[in-house]
């Protein structure tokens, strides 16, 4: 399966597959209603405290990396997370943060990828 990131106020697309916000908070300005997407995992989401340390500085992001990845390690949502998608071809992570280069997302691909 592929695992892809796109920020949530990005158009969705039909290739997007199985679409999953993966923020802790709603992001601000969408409406639910409006935002396309098959589930909100908050599980996968950084910690409160972890997300309000890294607060999205680019010197943390190495750090957060880490810290983050340790959490991913100790839950059984990532791969859950994964077998709900299976059918999917492809499962795309939305985010909302401004960064493309500095956010969890990234991270959480990355572990995806490795359980796959």
């Amino acid at each position: 399966m592929n695992v892809g990131i796109k920020r949530v106020y990005d158009e969705p697309v039909i290739s997007d597959g199985y679409r999953v916000l993966v923020d802790r908070l709603w992001p601000r300005g969408v409406k639910k209603e409006l935002l396309l997407l098959d589930e909100w995992c908050k599980d996968v989401a950084p910690s409160s405290d972890l997300r309000t340390w890294f607060g999205h500085d680019p010197a943390k992001f190495e750090e957060f990396s880490d810290l983050y990845e340790a959490e991913l390690e100790r839950s059984h949502a990532p791969g859950q997370l994964l077998e709900r998608a299976r059918a999917h071809d492809t499962l795309t992570l939305l985010y909302a943060a401004k960064d493309p280069k500095v956010n969890h997302a990234l991270v959480l691909q990355r572990h995806l990828k490795s359980l796959q």
